[in-house]
């Protein structure tokens, strides 16, 4: 079974197909989108990505407006933003929508596994106490 199920967003081909099989080999199902508009595209088509790794820096709808639209719609997806032209205001706008994190290009391997591992544990925890409460709902109806 895989560590997760991400979807990474860059508008560099080049990265995300490298991205893509360093992850792939470390146990991860990534899917790809080279911008944000494909992105939300696939999320809300019924994608299972339950963590997405987002560039900052795309032209037409950047990372803080996809961000913002995932947050939006898919709510429960967590964001990892990743970028090469980090700067505190992005991290700080970015942490203020809802990003589980912010890391710069290029990063340790290990690192991103690490926060995506956790990022994907959060999603499921929020997945279990949604059905928790809807189970505890249901069960507590009187007839």
């Amino acid at each position: 079974m895989a560590i997760a199920s991400i979807m990474l967003v860059d508008d560099e081909i080049p990265f995300v197909e490298a991205m893509t099989k360093r992850l792939t080999r470390r146990e991860l199902e990534v899917e790809s989108a080279f911008s944000g508009e494909e992105a939300l595209k696939k999320l809300t088509a019924g994608s299972k990505t339950e963590v997405v790794i987002l560039d900052v820096k795309m032209p037409g709808m950047d990372g803080i407006e996809t961000l913002k639209a995932i947050k939006s719609k898919v709510p429960l997806v967590e964001v990892i933003m990743l970028t090469g032209h980090a700067t505190v205001e992005s991290a700080i706008e970015g942490m203020r929508f809802g990003a589980f994190d912010y890391l710069m290009k290029p990063c340790d391997m290990d690192h991103l596994i690490d926060k995506v591992s956790a990022a994907a544990a959060r999603k499921r925890e929020h997945e279990e106490k949604i059905i928790n409460a809807r189970i505890k709902e249901i069960t507590s109806r009187k007839p």
